[in-house]
């Protein structure tokens, strides 16, 4: 694992240790879940771009489309 330095404003790093301490978590535990979280939706917001046309184009505009064409 590496270690990453970030600046949080004060409010920001005293609401994680509050959190850190309701969760029974360490505020690191919680940043890493966090950023994890943030960089899954934005690959897939990513992809979803990538595939939006493609879908469009096959009559899949939404979530519903989707669901029945996979039915």
């Amino acid at each position: 694992m590496t270690t990453i330095t970030v600046r949080l404003p004060k409010q920001l790093r005293h609401d994680l240790e509050k959190l850190s301490q309701q969760e029974h978590r360490s505020v690191s535990d919680i940043v890493r879940d966090s950023l994890r979280r943030h960089v899954a939706v934005q690959q897939f917001r990513a992809l979803r771009r990538k595939v939006l046309p493609f879908a469009e184009a096959q009559g899949l505009v939404t979530d519903e489309d989707v669901f029945k064409a996979l039915s």
